[in-house]
Order: structure tokens, then sequence, then C-alpha cells
């Protein structure tokens, strides 16, 4: 390996950890610092050893030399590497923020539920979003939403509690417990079916593109996070990343209601204010 002598050993211990297949997390933990203080550094080192792409790192730090790249190549390239960094760092600050507002929310799911889909489609990009509680009989209900358009909103709620098909997005996430990215749901041969929410979505809601995140609790299905673009334009991974972020969120907002639902009513039966 060659002497890196432009790094600080700090940025040489944090590019060997990321070169070698570490994330942003892992390298944080381990310095016990902030995620967005290992993207700083990666974007200072980026820089000093003219390198774009992690690759690129591992090779230059095994003492492989890079063809020099030109100044508007160079430009290009740490341009991208902050916009990255700004996005990265605006995620946390979001996720720091639905945090705050599940704490300061005690259990009240209609303050902070629209709070979380608020950041949901401003950070993935997408139109509108559902909340969808899920009941022990296998049924949806679309409890919040943002953005909706307003016959799609009517449909949702002269339907109340529904069932869906199994080849909808929903009944496929409800099945694989896993996330469901479907790049246009005219595409799919469901919608050349009488299938009535596959239809809703597509023609009052103008949904093309959409995303369902499952959201957990202990294992057990509680809810669908959907987000929806009504262009075709696909989640990507780190769209649907993002969206299981805020619907892992989400199941935190939906747990403390419970528990403070809870807890005002054993406060009720003994006869005490809650």
């Amino acid at each position: 390996m060659s002497d890196h002598v432009d790094l600080s050993p700090r940025e040489l211990q944090i590019a060997q950890s990321y070169a070698g297949g570490a994330t942003y997390q892992a390298i944080a933990d381990a310095l016990c610092i902030a995620p967005s203080t290992v993207r700083t550094h990666l974007a200072t080192i980026y820089r000093k050893l003219e390198v774009s792409s992690k690759q690129e790192l591992a090779t230059h730090l095994e003492g492989e030399v890079a063809q020099p790249r030109n100044q508007s190549e160079m430009k290009a390239v740490m341009s991208e590497l902050a916009l990255s960094l700004e996005e990265a760092i605006s995620r946390e600050k979001a996720l720091m923020e639905v945090l705050r507002i599940i704490s300061a929310g005690k259990g009240d799911l209609d303050a902070v539920m629209p709070l979380i889909l608020s950041y949901a489609l401003d950070l993935c990009d997408a139109e509108y979003g559902i909340l969808f509680e899920y009941g022990q009989s296998g049924k949806f209900h679309a409890t919040f939403t943002l953005g909706i358009p307003p016959e799609f909103k009517t449909w949702f709620d002269d339907q109340g509690w529904f069932t869906v098909s199994p080849r909808t997005g929903l009944g496929r996430m409800d099945a694989q417990r896993e996330a469901i990215n479907i790049f246009d749901v005219k595409s799919e041969a469901i919608y050349k079916t009488d299938d009535p929410l596959r239809h809703a979505t597509a023609d009052l809601g103008g949904a093309r593109s959409f995303v369902a995140i499952p959201m957990l609790a202990a294992d057990e299905l509680v809810g669908a996070f959907a987000l929806y673009r009504q262009t075709v334009r696909p989640f990507s991974e780190d769209a649907t990343r993002l969206a299981q972020m805020f619907a892992a969120q989400s199941v935190i907002a939906l747990e403390n209601a419970r528990m403070v639902r809870a807890m005002q009513a054993t406060c009720a039966r003994a006869g005490h204010p809650h």
C-alpha cells in the first residue's frame, strides 16, 4: 500500500473501512461519531485522492494510480458528491425530526401521521401517500392520507375496511411481507380485469408508479405504508429504503398510540384521571 500522506489518520481509517465494505452507520458506531460526519470525511477523502467511487477508493488504497482527470470532470464529481451529502444529511435530519414528532405527539396519531407522510412525500418525491391499517380479518383501511386526489379519498371512505385481491400490490405485500414496487399500475395484467382497487388506484388516483411497504410489529403485520407517483417513474432502491424508514417510524407511532389508549383505559377503569 502506498503512503497516503494527504490523508489524516482518521481519514485513512475511514477510507479503509469504507473501501472494505463498512457502511456509514457501522463506521460511525466504531468511531463514536455521527453518520453525517462520516459522509463529510468521505467527501474530503474523495476530493483529496481524486476518486469518485468506492471501487476507485479501494484501488487507490491498494497502491494503484488511476488515470488523472481534467478539472471539468473533477468539478462534476465534486458536484455529485456534494449533492449526495446534502441529501444524506437531509434524510438524517428528517429522521431525527420524525422521532421528535412521535415523542412529542404522545399518541396523537392525527397530529403525527400527516407530518410523517409529509416528510416521506418530500424525500421520496411522491405525489401522495396512504397509511393503511391492517385488521385481524385480513382487511385494510386507508386511515391516514396526504395529497390524495379527492375522488380516490372518497372511494376509500366509502369502502371502509376492505379486502384485496392477492394480485394487487397490497395483496402481494400481505402474502410476501416485503416491499412491493410496481413500475406502472396500468401495465400489469390485473388492470385489464375488473379489480376495483386497481381501477380506483389508476383511474381515480391517477397513480402510475407505486410502492407498498409492510409495517411490522414483532413480525405481525399492522399496516402498509404506500407512496404513489402519477407518472411512470419507478421508485429506486434508495427511495424504497427511505419509505421503509418512514414505515418503521409509523409503526412506532401506532404502537405508542396503542399504549397511550391502553393506559387511559386502565386509568378510566380505576377511576383515576389520565
